[in-house]
């Protein structure tokens, strides 16, 4: 059994920072710890908005703090986000996250990532195998 406090991660190299000050996310469960999905607790601050594309993962994202949106760059579509909703993204699809109230999310990545990934120039995370 794996037991572990937010608190005390975000103590740890578990709390990663965007460089551009955008969010933070607190990697509970990694790769490493062999459960074939990875879990975060990740803050989007209020007043940004950030371009992601998880090309090599699947990502599903439930919202239980704060409020914004999020764009699919395919269609220009947007989407309130607000507590107790939950966004997945089953076609990788590359999209934009706005907070206008700093958003508490909880993240579940498979396949799972190792917690030192950076997200690259177009919003991606290298797959696994690189």
């Amino acid at each position: 059994m794996i037991v572990r406090n937010i608190d005390e991660a975000r103590q740890s190299d578990r709390l990663v920072k965007a460089e551009n000050g955008n969010w933070d996310s607190t990697r509970l469960v990694l790769a490493g710890d062999g459960g074939g999905f990875s879990f975060h607790i990740t803050r989007i601050f209020e007043g940004t908005e950030t371009h992601i594309h998880y090309k090599h993962h699947y990502e599903s994202v439930y919202c239980i703090e704060g409020e914004g949106e999020v764009e699919t760059l395919a269609d220009g579509k947007i989407w309130p986000i607000k507590p107790g909703d939950i966004y997945i993204l089953d076609q990788h699809d590359e999209h934009l996250l706005r907070a206008s109230k700093t958003m508490h999310l909880a993240c579940v990545f498979t396949p799972p990532i190792t917690g030192t990934e950076v997200h690259r120039e177009d919003g991606s995370y290298a797959p696994a195998d690189d």
